[in-house]
């Protein structure tokens, strides 16, 4: 049917934050992908962490939907574009199954995914001194929204085997929904903790002994605890999805097919897929590079330097000197050159970790301390005690290197930084309607054709993003230069 997307979908969604779905989706994934199927993964909202495992153990790029952030033809064509060649798809959702934006609306919401890709649901129940009640979550769960549909449950933290049983025959006699995996009660089912979530799988796997043989252990456990054939079955249930109009993912031609170096280590790699993807689309060469490892920059007509950690990277990056350097330079010579939030954080003058009360951040490996950074831009970055989760809505007051003024966008922000210490005359190319950005309802810092904010944005969201990024890196080496 090339009119229709036809191949098994089924959506992991989890009764609370802490139910346990990551490590179970990426347990899942793993197992499929060594009985031969070809996984797409996925991840409702924004998260960069838990993409970044799906895309490890299961060798293809997770992509992120998002309801809020995204129109539903953006969701269905995000979602058709990535299962091109795949067996199988999986989404992982984020928080419980309803939460979303509002309190009475499901926008946002992993729910919402599920019914507009009209997908399967596994609900993953946290059942941690419970059994009889399993049931009445299941229950309320089911009949909540009757359009979301819950084909099965699998069971988390069960302490022993007459815990799973009580809890299973609870279930499949009051609500008749089948439950397809009891996981048991093991540390083993825990990755370690960081301050803004998950320990991204790259730096993982270079910073950790153990990163394989802990994936390994949690493959074991999944694979003794559910049972995959009927998941496979389940997400077979699925019906066959309309295949959305290409409107987002066209090929575009570019003047100069300009070259964009991407900053790309463990300090740097929160990126969507789609995001470098439809750069690409649109006519740039990426080329990868670290600012951590490398000396200086490759030879590139724009720079991209996405968010990440840098703050627990401050002596390393500091120390890379001729890197930092490398980067002033080609902002003071007015490189196009784009960061997002801990790329910002890296371009300002200094990041300082040892903020008096800044609170306990998971993260005994946080160096602390002043470290001098790129300095492009003016202000200094403080680690503080406030932690910012939040959609953004705005628009752009200024022309950038990513859009004109008077455009806007929906984008979101996620950190425990502040940048301070700015002088009056500092030039904002944002003005907020919702948010916290740099200052107030001002983020987007813009210094010749250096653009850099707090603000992530999603290019099938805001779809200016890579056609105006390579235009501009494309002309700029003629006459389009930038005044701030």
């Amino acid at each position: 049917m090339k009119d229709k997307i036809d191949i098994p979908r089924i959506l992991i969604g989890g009764d609370r934050s802490s139910a346990g779905k990551t490590t179970i989706s990426i347990g899942i994934m793993s197992v499929l992908r060594d009985m031969g199927y070809k996984v797409q993964p996925f991840k409702v909202g924004l998260d960069f962490i838990d993409p970044s495992y799906h895309t490890e153990v299961t060798g293809r790029y997770s992509r992120n939907l998002d309801g809020y952030l995204m129109p539903e033809s953006a969701v269905r064509e995000v979602y058709s574009h990535a299962v091109e060649g795949a067996d199988i798809a999986v989404i992982e959702g984020v928080r419980g199954l309803y939460e979303g934006l509002e309190a009475t609306s499901d926008i946002g919401s992993t729910a919402q995914i599920a019914k507009i890709l009209e997908c399967p649901v596994i609900l993953v129940i946290n059942a941690r001194s419970i059994t009889r009640s399993t049931a009445a979550l299941v229950s309320g769960y089911k009949s909540f929204d009757p359009e979301v549909n819950i084909v099965g449950v699998i069971l988390n933290n069960i302490g022993s085997d007459r815990h799973g049983e009580k809890a299973r025959e609870a279930i499949e006699t009051y609500t008749g929904t089948q439950v397809i995996g009891e996981i048991p009660r093991n540390d083993s089912m825990k990755i370690s903790m960081r301050h803004l979530g998950l320990i991204p799988a790259m730096e993982g796997r270079r910073r950790l002994p153990d990163f394989d043989e802990n994936l390994s252990r949690i493959k074991t456990i999944i694979k003794e605890g559910i049972d995959i054939e009927r998941f496979v079955s389940l997400a077979g249930s699925a019906q066959p999805l309309a295949k959305p109009e290409v409107d987002i993912f066209k090929p575009h031609s570019s003047a100069n097919n300009p070259r964009i170096a991407v900053a790309f280590d463990e300090a740097f790699n929160f990126y969507y897929r789609d995001n470098l993807e439809l750069l690409e689309l649109a006519g740039a060469e990426l080329v990868y590079f670290s600012p951590v490892n490398d000396s200086v920059l490759p030879k590139a007509d724009g720079l991209y330097i996405g968010g990440g950690y840098p703050e627990l990277f401050g002596r390393e990056l500091e120390a890379n000197t001729s890197m930092r350097e490398s980067i002033k330079q080609a902002s003071s010579n007015g490189l196009p050159i784009y960061a997002e939030c801990g790329g910002l954080m890296y371009l300002t003058q200094e990041i300082k970790t040892d903020v008096s009360g800044s609170g306990n951040y998971h993260m005994a490996e946080m160096q602390g301390g002043t470290f001098s950074m790129v300095g492009a831009l003016p202000g200094k970055t403080i680690m503080g005690h406030k932690r910012v989760v939040s959609y953004n809505v705005g628009s752009f007051v200024k022309d950038n290197v990513i859009g004109k003024a008077g455009a806007s966008f929906i984008g979101h922000e996620f950190h425990h930084s502040e940048i301070v210490d700015l002088p009056e005359d500092t030039t904002f190319a944002i003005r907020l309607e919702r948010g916290t950005g740099i200052k107030g309802e001002l983020d987007g810092i813009l210094e010749k054709n250096t653009f850099a904010a707090y603000a992530h944005l999603h290019a099938a969201s805001y779809t200016g993003f890579a056609r105006s990024f390579v235009d501009f890196c494309s002309n700029n080496g003629s006459s389009k230069k930038l005044k701030s």
